[in-house]
């Protein structure tokens, strides 16, 4: 298990690898602004989604990231 020091630095990472630095510090400044209940969203996200709908965007999502070469 990683520190939470750590779990915060890679988050930091990922979001300024996807976003930029710009972008992400605007990320966390909307997030921090409204409440988000993060469990609630993930129950929401793919509630119309099926099984096979949602396993062909991941498997298109991993494809995609290995073009890009990460």
């Amino acid at each position: 298990m990683i520190t939470d020091s750590e779990i915060k630095r890679k988050g930091m990472d990922a979001l300024i690898n996807q976003l930029g630095e710009v972008e992400a510090e605007r990320f966390i400044t909307l997030i921090m602004r409204e409440p988000f209940d993060y469990t609630e969203w993930q129950r929401t996200l793919w509630i119309d989604a099926g099984v096979e709908e949602l396993s062909k965007k991941a498997m298109a999502y991993v494809a995609g990231k290995d073009q890009d070469g990460r």
